[in-house]
């Protein structure tokens, strides 16, 4: 069964009150992933991939730090949580472990270490061009695979990725078993398994992205207010315009391909491609949350009900993978433009 998520329309069309912002609109998708049993001839969160049998799985050499979770604990630990969720409060027998997840509990060698060597990276999205149109990939490629390692690394606060692209009408015989870490940094870095309701949205560049000319004119309320007529209107009292754009008009939060980045955790910084030089453009976005807060400006209007903080069911929908990026940041893969199969870089928003 599918299921739609359906964002709602800016309170304001933006690029009537400031024309400059109309040649600067990109397409974006949001992925709105929800928890679920993809296969590998979906487009995923944390599904299994389409991946050849004769090709290596893809492993990191490190160097590692930390690892201090079980993955065999993460999952069943998890199905324990989902179950529970499922059921009302004082069910019996929901939290208890079901025979299947005592077996893997009890096949665990509790003193093992992690082996020694690179380490065998865990998927993290698959998604197919027919679903995700605003991808561009290389070649007669079809299908872009993200993996990433589980564990930290000492130059950086998040995890490293590894991106590829393939024809999926090449994959004829399919990698059922592959390899898998002992230990992993911790959940946060363990995908949820999650299928996706694509969106195609419009987004315009970040309020420090723009000219210093345009800033402001955004800041100016006196020029919302004149474009509005009527000084009345909700969106056109804004106290900080400029926030107003920001949290409501210009880059959407949550999972999502292509579009513009958002800023914040540090100002614009340039993305030019290692290998060309070319300056990168946004692949995808891996958010911690699918939105900010209680505004509803980036709730779907399927999930508004579960709009208060206070609900679970708002809590779970707000983080349906699971995934934590430092200390509920953005993790932000870019690609080049001119070449979509050179190496791509990743920033931390």
């Amino acid at each position: 069964m599918t299921f739609v998520r359906t964002t709602s329309p800016r309170p304001v069309d933006v690029t009537a009150v400031f024309p400059q912002l109309a040649p600067l609109a990109r397409p974006a998708i949001r992925l709105h992933p929800r928890p679920g049993a993809p296969t590998p001839r979906d487009s995923s969160v944390g599904g299994p991939l389409l991946w050849p049998a004769e090709e290596p799985w893809p492993h990191c050499d490190g160097p590692h730090e930390g690892g201090g979770e079980w993955l065999a604990v993460v999952r069943v630990e998890r199905s324990v949580r989902a179950r529970a969720a499922a059921h009302p409060e004082g069910t019996p027998g929901v939290c208890a472990h079901t025979p299947r997840e005592r077996a893997v509990l009890e096949r665990i060698d509790w003193d093992a270490e992690q082996p020694a060597g690179p380490i065998p990276m865990l998927p993290v999205a698959q998604l197919y061009v027919c679903d995700i149109p605003v991808l561009r990939p290389p070649g007669q490629a079809d299908l872009l695979q993200v993996l990433w390692c589980p564990l930290d690394h000492p130059e950086t606060c998040m995890p490293r990725s590894a991106v590829f692209w393939r024809s999926a009408a090449a994959v004829t015989d399919l990698l059922t078993s592959p390899p898998e870490p002992l230990h992993v940094e911790g959940e946060e870095y363990v995908p949820v398994p999650c299928v996706l309701a694509p969106e195609r949205i419009t987004e315009y560049p970040h309020f420090l992205e723009l000219s210093e000319e345009l800033r402001g004119q955004l800041s100016d309320r006196s020029r919302w207010q004149a474009a509005d007529g009527a000084p009345d209107s909700s969106w056109a009292r804004a106290p900080y315009p400029e926030s107003f754009y920001r949290s409501d008009l210009s880059v959407a939060p949550g999972w999502k391909a292509g579009g513009w980045p958002q800023w914040g955790y540090t100002d614009p910084a340039p993305r030019q491609c290692p290998a060309c030089d070319a300056a990168m453009e946004p692949l995808l976005t891996i958010d911690t949350f699918e939105w900010q807060g209680a505004g509803h400006r980036w709730i779907p209007y399927e999930v508004r009900a579960a709009g208060s903080p206070d609900d679970d069911r708002h809590r779970a929908m707000r983080r349906p993978t699971g995934v934590q990026i430092g200390g509920g940041h953005k993790q932000q893969l870019y690609a080049c433009p001119a070449e979509p199969g050179h190496p791509h870089i990743e920033l931390m928003q």
